[in-house]
């Protein structure tokens, strides 16, 4: 007996109200039936007939002419206008927006009233025109185009602002930071990262001047040949030849709706994040490189990589930072300096402010024997690598690397050859002629760390530079970047939240909090003895601040602690405590222990062979014991159980800050 199967239902989806969908269907029909008017009433069998009269020919010549133009005239000044308001805070921005987006719900008559009141011959710059250059705007082809530009370059101006304003500024800074000029950055990042918004701009311009009516009759008037467009053409077609009027029509239609298809509603051109999930980016088909690196705008006021990568070439580093960050620093060359500290604490606007890239503080910064103070971040040789990486997305990771060699005015082909060189140092050769959004993101990382390192300049700038890398990439991109740093010329600053690359990478440890340095040593100095509770607790141990009283240290968080070498009364310090120095015990402990208090388990991690047990307590901070698994066993601790804890007062380490 054979068993009945049915198919399995598709998810149940809501259901849409009626009081909306019967509004909504009526709009779509209410927009569609005029459209529909024109299907209905157009004569095929003449369309041909129509479209390819004397008159409707010309006036289609003039109308592609009148809109190429007005397409032209927008770019050239609207895509500086869009960067203008997008990145620039000026005074009168609101009104100068609103001027922008007058021209979209002005009508057209009355806008072709305001060009002829202020191009024409009795108008505000029309009789200057005409004295000074011979110009006359009305009832010319070049106010036909004046018209057009006029009603349609704010769709470029609106699409291509709200690409930029969808671009993050960390590419353009990063490009900055490897010697490119403004003009360069504009023309080999800005623009081609923001190309859908103004293709889109620019397409949504074209179809709106090529359309234009209202403005063009009322200011350059109706003259077959010379400003007789062709929505003018089926406005005189429609007294005379209803059905020629409606084949131009059609015509019309079908290009605007050519247009919208070809856009997809892509009407802002947001720029796409390429440097998001490394599955989705690894999952896109690879492709080989184009190499296309527009060329203008270099400029040679830049330091060149020659000059920087020469043996003998040290700088050394004096910087003093006011602001929000506030602290004077100097180096020797060849020191690395790594920036630690608590979110908040000031470490990125350090380097934003070397980089000349912030208002939030401000450098007085000296390389070597140059000032470059007042220099622009891309003349100062001074390389960052962001935290993200910033990769160019429209760049393959060798184009990427290349960038500031090229930026410096190395050769093309010797600006490759030294950026391979580069990418092969860092193991990720092979992915020269891959995209970023071909790699993951922890080859990315290396790509972009690449691309500062092969700069050599002055001052190396690395924002948390291996955060992205598994434990063993770390480890031998790592001894990759230390080999580099033991021969670099100039001064290394890296923020970075991993005690291991302090350690292992950097000559001295910058501890920073809320703007000001909590600490200024060696690795070793600050491992022994750290300064800052944050410090600290990143190296796996507890710190309680407090204040000294001839009992102990009364502790913020609320207890006393006895330490060996006590303070002096009202000293603010700092007590250290390793998790290992702690003992834990189900009953109160005898004996010489000064420090006792009790507690209840709320956490048990393991650490290498090692379990780490978060204790709290009303009477103290809390605080992490170190204790072996077999110990967790006897003494059957548990999320819950209470305990006792006890640290020697010469297991505490307490230091004035």
């Amino acid at each position: 007996m054979s068993r009945l199967s049915f198919p399995r239902r598709a998810p149940s989806r809501t259901r849409t109200p009626v009081a909306l969908a019967v509004p909504a269907l009526l709009a779509v029909a209410f927009l569609f039936l005029p459209l529909a008017g024109i299907l209905v009433r157009t004569s095929w069998g003449e369309v041909g007939d129509h479209l390819t009269s004397p008159g409707v020919v010309e006036a289609l010549e003039l109308s592609l002419l009148v809109s190429f133009w007005a397409l032209a005239l927008s770019l050239v000044l609207g895509v500086p206008l869009a960067w203008l308001l997008a990145r620039v805070d000026f005074p009168g921005k609101a009104f100068v927006r609103s001027l922008v987006l007058l021209p979209m719900v002005l009508p057209p008559t009355v806008g072709g009233v305001a060009l002829l009141l202020a191009f024409g011959r009795r108008g505000l710059l029309g009789p200057w025109l005409e004295d000074t250059f011979g110009i006359t705007l009305p009832f010319h082809t070049s106010g036909a185009v004046v018209a057009a530009t006029f009603v349609a370059m704010p769709f470029l101006v609106i699409s291509l602002e709200g690409a930029l304003g969808g671009l993050r500024p960390r590419y353009e800074e990063t490009a900055a930071s490897l010697g490119a000029s403004p003009v360069r950055v504009f023309a080999t990042v800005t623009l081609p990262m923001v190309a859908p918004g103004l293709l889109a701009g620019a397409a949504l311009t074209w179809a709106r001047a090529l359309g234009e009516f209202g403005a063009t009759i009322t200011f350059a008037g109706n003259l077959p040949g010379t400003t007789q467009t062709l929505p003018l053409q089926v406005y005189l077609l429609l007294q005379n030849s209803p059905e020629a009027a409606t084949s131009v029509s059609l015509l019309l239609l079908v290009i605007a709706m050519a247009v919208l298809i070809a856009l997809r509603g892509r009407w802002t051109g947001t720029p796409r994040d390429t440097t998001g999930d490394p599955n989705r980016r690894r999952n896109r088909a690879t492709s080989p490189d184009d190499d296309t690196e527009p060329g203008p705008g270099r400029e040679d006021t830049a330091v060149p990589v020659k000059e920087a990568t020469t043996v003998d070439e040290r700088w050394a580093l004096h910087a003093d930072v006011t602001g929000f960050t506030r602290l004077v620093l100097d180096a020797e060359p060849g020191t690395t300096i790594a920036v630690v500290g608590p979110n908040g604490a000031g470490k990125t606007t350090l380097l934003r402010a070397l980089l000349g890239l912030t208002t939030r503080a401000h450098a007085e910064l000296r390389l070597g024997a140059l000032d470059v103070t007042a220099l622009a971040p891309h003349r100062r040789g001074v390389a960052w690598v962001p935290q993200d990486g910033a990769l160019f997305p429209h760049l393959s990771a060798l184009s990427n690397t290349a960038y500031g060699l090229r930026a410096h005015g190395v050769t093309r082909a010797e600006a490759r050859r030294t950026a391979q060189l580069w990418l092969d140092r860092l193991d990720v050769g092979h992915l020269a002629h891959r995209k970023p959004a071909q790699v993951s993101g922890g080859q990315a990382q290396r790509v972009a760390l690449a691309r500062a390192l092969a700069t050599r300049p002055r001052l190396l700038l690395l924002d948390e530079p291996l955060a992205a890398l598994d434990q063993t990439t770390r480890a031998r991109v790592r001894h990759t970047l230390r080999t580099h740093l033991d021969g670099f010329g100039g001064v290394c600053l890296m923020v970075t939240h991993d005690p291991v690359e302090a350690v292992s990478l950097a000559d001295r440890v910058l501890v920073l909090d809320e703007g000001r340095v909590v600490q200024d040593a060696p690795p070793a100095d600050v491992t022994r003895h750290p300064r800052s509770p944050w410090v600290a607790r990143m190296l796996g141990k507890n710190a309680w601040p407090g204040t000294a009283t001839a009992d102990g240290l009364a502790l913020t968080g609320g207890g006393l602690l006895v330490a060996a070498d006590p303070l002096s009364p009202g000293t603010r310090a700092l007590a250290i405590i390793a998790p290992e120095a702690v003992s834990v015990h189900r009953d109160r402990p005898s004996g010489s222990p000064r420090n006792v208090w009790p507690g209840t388990v709320r956490e048990i991690t393991a650490s290498g062979s090692r379990l780490r047990v978060l204790i709290t307590s009303e009477r103290a901070p809390d605080l992490v014991a170190e204790i072996t698994p077999q110990a967790a066993v006897e003494l059957g601790l548990a999320d819950g159980v209470p305990v006792w804890t006890s640290v020697k007062a010469t297991e505490a380490t307490v230091a004035a800050l």
